[in-house]
């Protein structure tokens, strides 16, 4: 809730010299367990939070460089967000415990457009929650998490999925 003696909730950013940047404030109301930043210097915010800055943006968010919401982008998860990932394309992966993302069923992993809007056509179906989320460089996806099985087919704990989300 504070950094080097100012007031910050769950997210701040520090200058290269180790003092805080008391322009970024983007006020999350509960943890960020993760982010990333995009090619356009964007971070994505991941975590167990309903509101930045104030305005409702259920466990995952967008904020400028400077720390403000974009109010454009929200994907609308139904439960915490516990990894964010930039694929090489610009599209974002999600791992957590939801089940849903944008009103629309998807087990603990999912893919939306920088825009915010779900990828349909991306659907690994894990039965239980995805931890980590990592893109390795030939484009495959890499999840690890406490579930059983990936689209059916028993995987413990770990997997990969090719970049449309097959087994």
């Amino acid at each position: 809730t504070s950094v080097l003696g100012q007031a910050r909730n769950h997210i701040a950013r520090l200058n290269a010299d180790g003092t805080l940047d008391a322009a970024f404030n983007p006020n999350a109301n509960y943890t960020i367990e993760s982010l990333a930043v995009q090619a356009d210097g964007k971070i994505l915010l991941g975590g167990s939070f309903t509101t930045v800055g104030g305005t409702t943006r259920n466990y995952i968010a967008r904020v400028a460089a400077d720390g403000t919401l974009d109010t454009s982008f929200n994907p609308n998860a139904n439960n915490s967000v516990s990894s964010v990932a930039v694929q090489a394309d610009g599209n974002i992966l999600l791992g957590g415990g939801f089940t849903t993302v944008g009103g629309t069923t998807r087990n603990s992993i999912a893919r939306v457009a920088t825009d915010g809007t779900l990828d349909t056509g991306f659907n690994p179906n894990v039965n239980g929650s995805v931890n980590g989320v990592a893109v390795q460089a030939d484009g495959q996806i890499l999840l690890w998490g406490f579930f059983v099985t990936v689209g059916g087919t028993e995987r413990n704990n770990i997997a990969r999925v090719a970049a449309d989300g097959t087994l």
